[in-house]
């Protein structure tokens, strides 16, 4: 497909993205071409936009790990879509597909690996190079501004829940309700979990309370740790940590219940000083949990495709992406910002 598109890439980390226009790509053998129609705006793309963690892109790159739209060219040999799919282009961009993480369906951590708007160029472009094997198959009669946060925030907070091996009726903690949290509480809920939601801003709670939260817990109104284990009876069989912030890391530790799993989602910069009594005393597990698999995604979608898991979304345009990237860092999004590319 010839002709120019327009696309936001980061040339210097710490700097604007650049609004440029550059020639369509041509999907090759094994490839697909996705003319994007909407692009969640996740921390990670500040993350990316930054160069705040040890792997860092090869610049100039295209960051966005939340596109969604529809197949309009396909390379040689590709069976697994069809021109007119509506697909999105995840995080997990591709994976080798043979080795033991990959048969073991964890083929987030496989070493060959490729990432969407970091390894690879993401959708923060009207068209958007994809491996067919590796997109979200988006349901009918969801949209593509309400699948786009889905393919990312939804499967990340989704596979989070299921990581903390909460049962129906147990108690969950979701610490930061953005982008990944609101979502997480709908999947909690929905999945028959009792949640207590934690975050340091009172609007952002009563969000959560809107979205079902059982109780809510103000980090900035007393001890919280206190709090979480007086309404939870002794603390959360499951705590899943969101925000981009070390004092949650270490409340959450705390906030976990005897037996207790903690699952680390949100990657702030700097160390974890893990509270090693505490945690080996009460028998905790702390874990990390990274996306989620094709299986977590399919899943992940189908909650919302059925009505019981939507993401609050606020739409704006390609041109608007800087101005964006600069409330997310200030903590100003209140749940997820969707880049629409029919507003272009």
């Amino acid at each position: 497909m010839k002709g120019k598109m327009h696309v936001a890439q980061v040339e210097h980390f710490g700097q604007p993205l650049v609004l440029k226009e550059i020639d369509i790509p041509t999907p090759g053998p094994g490839q697909i071409l996705v003319k994007t129609e909407a692009c969640g705006v996740c921390h990670t793309d500040l993350h990316a936009a930054n160069g705040d963690w040890p792997l860092k892109p090869t610049l100039p790159f295209t960051p966005g790990h939340e596109g969604v739209g529809i197949v309009v060219a396909l390379g040689s040999g590709v069976t697994a879509v069809k021109e007119g799919d509506r697909v999105g282009v995840p995080w997990l961009y591709s994976a080798c597909g043979h080795c033991e993480y990959c048969l073991a369906a964890r083929e987030p951590v496989c070493t060959q690996a490729k990432f969407g708007g970091y390894t690879v160029n993401g959708g923060f472009a009207e068209y958007i190079v994809a491996d067919p094997n590796y997109v979200a198959h988006i349901p009918a009669g969801l949209a593509a501004t309400e699948a786009a946060p889905l393919i990312c925030a939804g499967i990340t907070s989704y596979k989070g829940i299921k990581e903390t091996q909460a049962r129906p009726g147990q108690w969950v903690v979701v610490s930061g309700i953005g982008g990944l949290g609101h979502l997480a509480v709908q999947y909690a809920k929905a999945m028959g979990l009792h949640v207590c939601a934690v975050d340091i801003d009172d609007t952002k709670l009563a969000h959560a309370t809107r979205l079902g939260a059982d109780a809510v817990v103000n980090v900035k109104h007393g001890d919280p740790v206190a709090a979480v284990v007086k309404v939870t009876g002794g603390g959360a069989h499951g705590v899943l940590i969101t925000a981009p912030s070390l004092p949650a890391f270490k409340q959450g530790v705390a906030m976990t219940r005897k037996w207790g799993t903690c699952v680390l989602v949100g990657i702030p910069p700097g160390e974890f000083p893990i509270p090693l009594f505490d945690v080996v005393a009460n028998c905790i597990t702390v874990r990390g949990s990274f996306v989620g698999s094709r299986g977590d995604m399919a899943e992940a979608l189908a909650f919302a495709a059925d009505g019981k898991v939507k993401a609050n979304i606020e739409l704006q345009p390609l041109s608007a992406i800087n101005t964006v990237l600069e409330r997310l860092s200030r903590g100003e999004v209140l749940s997820r910002v969707v880049i629409d590319f029919s507003s272009h």
